[in-house]
């Protein structure tokens, strides 16, 4: 085999190859074939890269390893900073495209797989509701069911799976929403025993119930970390070299500075075209025993979508019926907020939009009635570009002398005028029970506690246990609206409660838990219970001719 390698050039870097996650990889084989046809053979070394003695030029390039995609590429080699290589671990897994429809509107199925794979549908209520079974997924040609990743940065692009070789027609890629509005998720699953799931949000093709519950999509985006960063890790883009030990080569590990303490105009944009390995459920399969009322497995899913399920299950159990909707049908204005009554918001609804932040508040002033069981919500402003979303920093070199509540304050509004609470640091990562302070309020009726008496000890909260005021908690600030007024109050140490406020604003009104562990105590405390269904039929009976 004939090579253009040559003591004349000298030994430099010309790539580097990683994985989905952006982590270096060794062994990996690459053919490169020079315009003139002649042909080297190089192979990446344990930081992933790729040395050559190589002139510079454009290179057709085949790349293989074992368990991971093989792949071709034509690239430029030898000029301006190193080619990022990627590669695609034969695992399962998947995404829908759009992740939010409507109702009869169409997705794509966009998955990977080294195997053929069943895919089911579910809609995730009460109990996990068998839809249909989609179909078996495989290919002629051999590995054909296996997506080709994109190579660089494809998180901050996506990764536009399906787009390589002309579609099977005899493949089912696209599905329609179902007629009922709901939390679906699609589970795959293979003949040698591989499984993995992936949500989709469908909204109603019209309002139809009088409760509105958001799913926080861009949160969910925010802390989805597939291709190498998240708003947590690379959140201004991917280094120069990939991952070889996160605690040694990652920013967030290595530097007492924050991530976030660049200017807004440093941090790329997160795409939602891309798998979300945080919200896959742990079972091995749906038809496994697991239930809504079982724990929640995971370290992400305590604050993404699993914990939101218990949310909608329990409204479910106590007979409320709700619409759902993304994040982005709020933003977009696809969801008709005036058509409803109360709008619910869940578990951890961190990034929100200006645009969204706006729309509520005004909603409320004009009637509506918004119930934030919820914690660190509306702290972090994003903007959202067709299917980019760009998270804001907490960046003050700006105006280095203000004090701001949260990064939402620092750009657009304190999110504590809206929601009559804000997170604060006291409290983070420990949970506790409440306290009641105003046991008269309506909000306690039928619990039968008394002042200084504690609820909501148990939750399914595996990651922070210990009661439903946790993991992340808001509290009163000076920016609340004088109506504000506290029931109960988080056990936290060093003051960190959570703080149940109700807020009546004249024609609309306000009820925050301020704590992320609340809805993952519906099934678990008949007070924290109780005191949900409470707030939910007093909210729905004021507006009730």
């Amino acid at each position: 085999m004939m090579s253009n390698q040559s003591e004349s050039f000298p030994l430099r870097v010309l790539a580097y190859v990683s994985d989905e996650n952006y982590v270096a990889l060794n062994c990996v084989r690459l053919e490169l074939i020079s315009p003139d046809g002649t042909t080297t053979v190089l192979e990446s070394s344990p930081s992933g890269a790729i040395f050559g003695r190589l002139a510079a030029g454009i290179y057709r390039v085949v790349l293989a390893k074992e368990g991971y995609g093989s792949k071709r590429v034509t690239c430029t080699l030898g000029s301006g900073e190193p080619y990022q290589f990627r590669l695609l671990s034969r695992a399962l897994m998947g995404y829908m495209w759009p992740k939010w429809v409507k109702s009869g509107e169409r997705s794509e199925i966009r998955a990977n797989s080294r195997e053929q794979f069943q895919l089911s549908l579910w809609r995730y209520g009460l109990k996990k509701e068998y839809v249909r079974t989609l179909s078996w997924y495989d290919e002629h040609g051999p590995n054909a069911v296996e997506q080709i990743t994109p190579d660089g940065d494809y998180s901050q692009t996506g990764m536009d799976w399906n787009k390589v070789g002309y579609p099977s027609p005899h493949i089912q890629q696209f599905i329609e929403a179902p007629e009922r509005s709901g939390l679906y998720y699609l589970w795959a699953r293979t003949p040698s025993g591989e499984s993995y799931s992936f949500p989709w949000v469908v909204a109603p093709a019209k309002p139809r119930a009088k409760i509105a519950v958001l799913a926080n999509t861009n949160t969910w985006n925010a802390y989805n970390a597939f291709g190498g960063r998240s708003n947590y890790i690379n959140p201004a883009g991917l280094p120069i070299t990939p991952t070889v030990n996160a605690r040694q080569d990652l920013a967030r590990y290595t530097s007492s500075t924050s991530v976030w303490a660049r200017p807004d105009e440093e941090y790329r944009p997160l795409a939602f075209e891309r798998p979300e390995h945080i919200n896959h459920i742990f079972d091995n399969s749906p038809w496994d025993n697991s239930s809504i009322t079982d724990a929640i497995q995971g370290r992400a899913q305590c604050g993404l979508a699993p914990a939101e399920w218990r949310l909608l299950g329990w409204m479910e159990r106590e007979g409320f019926e709700y619409d759902y909707y993304a994040d982005a049908q709020l933003h977009d204005g696809s969801m008709p907020l005036d058509a409803y009554e109360v709008l619910v918001l869940g578990v951890h609804p961190e990034y929100w939009t200006r645009e969204m932040f706006r729309r509520v508040e005004e909603w409320v002033h004009r009637g509506g009635r918004l119930m934030y069981l919820g914690g660190n919500g509306l702290n972090c402003e994003v903007t959202i570009e067709g299917d980019l979303m760009r998270c804001l920093s907490f960046d003050d070199s700006k105006e280095p002398d203000a004090i701001h509540e949260s990064r939402m304050h620092r750009t657009y509004a304190p999110e504590a005028r809206l929601l009559g609470v804000a997170f604060t640091d006291p409290g983070v990562m420990t949970a506790a029970p409440y306290t009641v302070l105003q046991p008269s309020h309506w909000a306690l009726e039928g619990t039968g506690l008394a002042a200084g008496q504690s609820f909501g000890q148990q939750s399914q909260h595996e990651r922070v246990p210990g009661g439903a005021s946790g993991h992340e908690t808001d509290k009163v600030t000076p920016s609340s609206p004088k109506q504000t007024q506290i029931i109960a109050r988080g056990e936290n140490p060093e003051n960190g409660g959570a703080e149940v406020v109700c807020m009546d604003l004249g024609k609309g009104a306000v009820f925050s838990t301020g704590s992320i562990t609340w809805a993952t105590c519906l099934f678990t405390d008949k007070n924290v219970s109780r005191i949900t269904f409470n707030v939910l039929r007093h909210f729905i009976k004021k507006t009730t001719p």
